[in-house]
C-alpha cells in the first residue's frame, strides 16, 4: 500500500476554488509544484503511487497524485527546499473530518479515504446529500 501526505489548504475556500488557483499556477509555471520546507523521509514509498490529500475547511475533500520530489532553490539563497510535483487532475474523496496542523502529515494508504472520482466528473445521485450535509451526517453518526 502506498504512502501519502496530507496538507492543510490554507485559504482555499472550496474544491472548485483549489482547481482554479492551481489552474493559474499551471499555467504560469508550466507543471503543478507545492513547495515546502523539508523533503519527506520516505520519499520512496511516496514515490511509489503516492497521493497528497488536500483538507479544505476541516475535511479531506480532494487527492492528486505526487509525480516527482524535486529539490527547489530559493532565489534568496537560502537552504534549499522540496518541491513536490503534483498531477493536474484533481480526484475527489469522501469528506473526512481532520483536525489543523502545520505543515505536511504522512497518511497511510489504508486510512485514507476511498475516491468517488475526477472532480467535476463526479455525479450526484438523485436519493444522495451534498457532500458537506453527508459529511456531518455520517460525523453525527446517522450514516
Amino acid at each position: 500500500m502506498s504512502l501519502n501526505l496530507l496538507k492543510l489548504a490554507v485559504g482555499i475556500e472550496g474544491v472548485d476554488h483549489l482547481r482554479s488557483v492551481q489552474a493559474q499556477r499551471l499555467w504560469r509555471k508550466g507543471r503543478l509544484v507545492h513547495v515546502t520546507r523539508f523533503r519527506p523521509r520516505r520519499a520512496d514509498e511516496i514515490l511509489d503511487g503516492g497521493s497528497m490529500y488536500w483538507v479544505i475547511r476541516h475535511r479531506i475533500r480532494v487527492r492528486q497524485r505526487i509525480l516527482a520530489l524535486d529539490r527547489h532553490e530559493t532565489e534568496a539563497g537560502g537552504k534549499p527546499k522540496c518541491a513536490i510535483v503534483l498531477d493536474p487532475e484533481l480526484i475527489a474523496t469522501d469528506p473526512v473530518r481532520r483536525r489543523p496542523h502545520q505543515g505536511w502529515r504522512y497518511l497511510e494508504g489504508t486510512s485514507a479515504p476511498r475516491d468517488l472520482g475526477p472532480v467535476g466528473a463526479v455525479t450526484a445521485r438523485e436519493d444522495s446529500f451534498p457532500p458537506e450535509m453527508e459529511a456531518e451526517l455520517r460525523d453525527l453518526g446517522l450514516l
